[in-house]
Order: C-alpha cells, then sequence, then structure tokens
C-alpha cells in the first residue's frame, strides 16, 4: 500500500538550532538599535551645538558627551554584528547539510520511473542548489527585516518631529507598495520559469562531461553544441525577462523615491527658513532622507526573498509528493533465509511515455492555484506492451540465462526481479513470496545486478569493492579479485588496490568497469546474482575467466543471466529463449541448439562475426 505524501515543514530544519538562532536574531536586533540610537544621539549633539530660543548658550560639552556614547555604541554594534554573522556561518551550514542529506535520502527512495521522466537536472537542483537557497534566502530576510525595522523607526521619528515630511513619507510608501506589490507577483512566476530552464542547462551540461569520449568519438561536437547552445539561450532569454521586469518597476519605484527624497529636502529647507524645525531636526532629516529608498528597497528585498523560499520550498519537498515523483514502496514480509527460488505469474509490464506536464507559467493565477491543489491525472501518450501474461520459474541454486534479439525483454525480466521496475499485472515471486510484500532489507540484501554499464564511484578500487560488504576481510576481497578477472590490471597499477578510479570510472575501460562491478557482487555474496550482459565489454580471455567465476558459483545461489553471446551460457542448467516478450522454448544449450533453429542461426551468426 502507497504511503501518503509527507508533510514536510522546513522548521523542522531549523528548530534544533532554536537557541542558535535566537542568538543571532537578538545580536542583529542590538545591532540595528544601535543604528537608530546613534543617528539619534548625532542629531541631539548638533542641536546642542546650536542656538536657539530654549537654548541660547549651545552646550559643547553635552556634544562631546553624546558623540562619546555614540562611538561606544558603534563598537557594540560592530561586536554584535560579527558575533552574529560567526553563528550564522556555524548554524547554517549545519541546516544545509541536513537538508541535503534528508533530499538525497528521499531521491534513494524514489522508483526508477521518477528518474527515467525526469533529468538528472531536476533532482541535482533540489538536493544541492535548493538547500542552499532557502537557508541564505532565510538569512537574508531576517537581516532585511531588521535593517527595515531600524530604517522604519528612524522614518517614524522623523514623522512624529514634522507632520508636513510624514505626509510626504506616508503617501510614497502607498504608491510604492503597490508597485512593489505587482513587481513580486511577476518575479515568482518568472522564477520558477528561470529555475526550470537552469535545470535543462545543468542536465545536458552533466550529460556533455560525463559522454565526452563518444561525442568525439562520433563526431557529436557540432550537434551537442547546438543543443546546449539552444538550452543556454533559453536560459538566458528567461533569465533576461525576470531582469529586465525587475529593472522596470525599480526604475519607476526610484524616480518616485528620489522626487520624494528632494520634496523632503525642499519641505525641510522651507521649515528651516520659517524657523519651525531647528538644525538639529533638520540635519535628521538630511541624514536619513533616502532611509525612505532603503525601506521600499527593502521590502522589495523582502519579497524577493520570501518568493526565492517558497519556490525552493516548493521543489525540494516536491520530492515527497508521489504524484509528481513516484517513489518505491516495500512490504512487511522478512524472509530470514533467503532459499533463491523465482517465479513470475502471469506478469504484464508496458513501458509508458507520459504527455509533458503543463507550463504553470502560462496558467493564470487561478487555474495555477486549482492545479497545485488537485494535480490531474498525467495523461498517456503511448504505450509499449513488453510483456502479456508472462510465466516461467527458476529453482534455488540454478543457474539459468535469458537469451533473445535485441528488444525481447530480457533485460526487462531483470528489472522486475529485482524491483527497480514494478509489475502492471500479475506477481513476481521469490521462495513463493510476492516482491512487493517483502521489505526493503530481505530484498535488496538478497539480490546482486551486473549491469551492461556499471557505475564506478570516484574512490579506491578497494573502496568500491567494499562498498557491497563494509566488513570485508583482505582476503575475501583479493578472492573477489582473483575471480572476475582483475589480478592482472591491479597488479600494473603504482596505487594496487588503493589507485583512484576516477568519476564514473573514468579511468577505466569499459571491460575493467564490469569486471570491477562483477567482483563488487561477488564480494556481496547474495542468494541471487543478475548478470545483464555483464560480459558484452570483455575480451575472449577475460570473458572466459568470468564465465569460469559464474560456474564456480554453482550450486553456491541461484544465478540468472542476460546473455548476448550464447558462448558464456554453454553450461547453464536452463537457459529461456524469448521472442517479442515471449518465452517460446526452454531447454539447455545442447537441447536449444538441436532443436531451435533461431537459436542455432543466432549462435552461428554470433561465431561467425
Amino acid at each position: 500500500m502507497k504511503e501518503k505524501n509527507k508533510k514536510i515543514s522546513i522548521w523542522k530544519y531549523f528548530k534544533p538550532h532554536k537557541l542558535a538562532i535566537f542568538m543571532y536574531l537578538m545580536l542583529d536586533i542590538i545591532g540595528s538599535v544601535g543604528v537608530v540610537i546613534g543617528s539619534i544621539l548625532l542629531a541631539d549633539g548638533v542641536a546642542f551645538c546650536t542656538i536657539s530660543d530654549s537654548q541660547p548658550i549651545p552646550d559643547y560639552k553635552m556634544a562631546i558627551i553624546l558623540f562619546a556614547i555614540c562611538a561606544g555604541i558603534y563598537v557594540v554594534r560592530a561586536a554584535c554584528w560579527h558575533t552574529s554573522s560567526i553563528i550564522y556561518q556555524k548554524t547554517s551550514n549545519k541546516i544545509m547539510a541536513d537538508m541535503n542529506y534528508d533530499i538525497s535520502n528521499q531521491a534513494f527512495k524514489l522508483s526508477s520511473r521518477a528518474y527515467t521522466d525526469n533529468n538528472t537536472g531536476t533532482f541535482v537542483s533540489r538536493m544541492v542548489q535548493e538547500p542552499d537557497n532557502v537557508v541564505r534566502n532565510i538569512v537574508n530576510l531576517v537581516d532585511t527585516i531588521t535593517s527595515t525595522l531600524t530604517a522604519m523607526a528612524l522614518i517614524i521619528y522623523i514623522m512624529f518631529l514634522n507632520a508636513y515630511i510624514g505626509l510626504i513619507i506616508f503617501g510614497t510608501i502607498a504608491i510604492t507598495g503597490l508597485i512593489e506589490t505587482k513587481r513580486m507577483k511577476l518575479h515568482r512566476k518568472n522564477q520558477k520559469v528561470v529555475r526550470k530552464k537552469h535545470d535543462k542547462v545543468h542536465s545536458i551540461s552533466t550529460e556533455i562531461v560525463k559522454s565526452e569520449k563518444d561525442i568525439k568519438s562520433l563526431g557529436l561536437e557540432d550537434k551537442l553544441s547546438e543543443v546546449a547552445k539552444q538550452n543556454y539561450i533559453e536560459y538566458k532569454d528567461a533569465n533576461y525577462k525576470m531582469a529586465i521586469t525587475n529593472i522596470s518597476y525599480w526604475r519607476f519605484r526610484n524616480i518616485i523615491l528620489q522626487l520624494a527624497g528632494l520634496a523632503m529636502m525642499i519641505v525641510g529647507v522651507i521649515l528651516l527658513e520659517k524657523a519651525l524645525i531647528i538644525p538639529g531636526t533638520f540635519m535628521l532629516i538630511y541624514q536619513n532622507h533616502d532611509g525612505l529608498y532603503n525601506v521600499v528597497w527593502s521590502i522589495g528585498n523582502m519579497g524577493d526573498a520570501i518568493t526565492s523560499i517558497k519556490v525552493s520550498v516548493e521543489r525540494m519537498f516536491a520530492l515527497y509528493n508521489e504524484k509528481e515523483f513516484p517513489a518505491e514502496h516495500f512490504g512487511n514480509t522478512s524472509l530470514e533465509k533467503v532459499k533463491g527460488a523465482i517465479e513470475f505469474k502471469n506478469v504484464e509490464f508496458a513501458f509508458v511515455e507520459y504527455e509533458e506536464k503543463p507550463d504553470l507559467s502560462k496558467m493564470k493565477r487561478k487555474e495555477r492555484k486549482e492545479y497545485k491543489k488537485n494535480p490531474p491525472e498525467r495523461k498517456i501518450k503511448s504505450t509499449n506492451k513488453i510483456f502479456d501474461n508472462l510465466s516461467f520459474k527458476i529453482k534455488p541454486n540454478t543457474t539459468v540465462a535469458f537469451v533473445g534479439k535485441s528488444g525481447s525483454g530480457k533485460s526487462t525480466i531483470l528489472n522486475l526481479m529485482s524491483k527497480m521496475y514494478e509489475v502492471d499485472g500479475g506477481e513476481v515471486l521469490i521462495d513463493g513470496v510476492n516482491i512487493n510484500d517483502l521489505d526493503k532489507k530481505t530484498l535488496r540484501s538478497n539480490l546482486s545486478l551486473v549491469n551492461q554499464f556499471p557505475y564506478i564511484f570516484d574512490m579506491t578500487i578497494k573502496e568500491n569493492l567494499l562498498l557491497a560488504k563494509k566488513d570485508a576481510t583482505d582476503e575475501e576481497v583479493i578472492d573477489c579479485i582473483k575471480r572476475a578477472s582483475l589480478a592482472d590490471f591491479i597488479s600494473t597499477l603504482p596505487e594496487g588496490i588503493n589507485a583512484k578510479v576516477g568519476e564514473s570510472g573514468i579511468k577505466l575501460s569499459g571491460g575493467q568497469k564490469q569486471r570491477l562491478a562483477i567482483a563488487r557482487a561477488l564480494l556481496r555474496n547474495s542468494a541471487i546474482i543478475m548478470f545483464d550482459e555483464s560480459t558484452s565489454s570483455l575480451d575472449n580471455f577475460a570473458q572466459e575467466d568470468i564465465r569460469q567465476s559464474i560456474e564456480a558459483l554453482k550450486g553456491q545461489g541461484t544465478i540468472v543471466i542476460v546473455a548476448h553471446r550464447l558462448s558464456t551460457i554453454r553450461n547453464a542448467d536452463q537457459i529461456f529463449f524469448l521472442d517479442d516478450g515471449k518465452i517460446i522454448d526452454i531447454g539447455t544449450f545442447d537441447e536449444l541448439f538441436e532443436n531451435n533453429a533461431k537459436f542455432k542461426n543466432m549462435f552461428y551468426a554470433e561465431n561467425l562475426n
């Protein structure tokens, strides 16, 4: 049964750091209050230096005392902001690490369909970039709020000092507030488009880096350059549109603010001339006449930060939404010891291509809100039926092989067997238990799959092997290396088993990658080992070594081989011959060679080549 979508709150990441966050806020507020008090003290100090009706004689001593207090406040303010910066660095990195960890863990739980339906950038940006955006923008929001409150406190103080200037300030805030509201709505819409385009740019960039050899060997530089260029242009255009929209609104807003600032200064001069304000008040107005500009600008920054936070949170936690990113589900049945019996019972499976998701940025606000609240089921664009009522049994501790032309469904059987794909109908059973009812530990710890193109991690050879069994002894590691015909290659490396293989095993050949993956599977020693064309990149000598290694495993577990080279499965206990998603014959190698013309022709064609 599928779990309900989890309700994730961003607060859960900040809650463990409440004390640090509280200290950060307090220090930030104290520093900001210091700005307000310092400005008022400076104005008062100037007032004590001037002559007025209420002060016929200047009080220079008092002015110096106020200036000295102001200096002390500046020192305290600097200390508060320095300490708050240190707290920010320590706490924000911990919060980001927690987010990265949780989002990465959720990515492990997603089904293969989720990865098939989305590009690499979709996941990488959500796991790495969005947590950073959230924390950075929340801190920026807090800092902006405190600085805004500081500027507003000074403005309110000025408004109380003089009603005329107060009216100018009030009217300006009302007009610019309306402008910012409109801009922020457009900014959120544009930002979502930019993030989506960024995902595509990230994906094509990753593909170019990882497929560099194939691109060069096939002469695809120009073609891939065009594809990359188109993605970059779309990303650039989206960024440009967002920037131009913001700039247009900002320019209009700034004109209003600048005119308002000039109006404040003109009114201040007129009031000073008419002796309706004292020089100290005028100085305070002059010092902070751009405070209005800062307040409106800060409000706009707050809006941008809130928008960015919302977009990032939506994108991060979308990975928990099963309608958008389907997750794997396991049962609760645990098997103490898996024997290795496998059965497909009336299995149905099809590859389904869905229509593209609608572009929410092009929807009206009401439509977009309704779509998010009740997203419809995605419409099917096309269906490619692979299996219909497929049934077979594999006895425990036997070696079986699946053969057939490309597209007959051989590799799909392994993916269904390991629950990488889920059946559309029927059952896949292990030891008589539906794999959907097995818990994750039972299923994953008892099955090993060696792919045709295995992924090798950016670690040493030994570290790659120990991923399969972290407590393996040196003797076990060496034994698996020998059985996978990897020993001769390792002996040529200056660092031996501790040699780094590079990202995706870039320092290894295709055959060396497969041997390392086979050694990794052998070290795991699971009850069921599946080989998917795993000798396709090996030369004839290494292929024979691997065949002998697999032969040596006979009787120790269930071995399932998807084979392209029929010579590698001559000693299989049973061979299933597939054609167009159906098992058309079953037997030993000799039986099929003797009785099945298609099988015989495949063998001859292979050996003639």
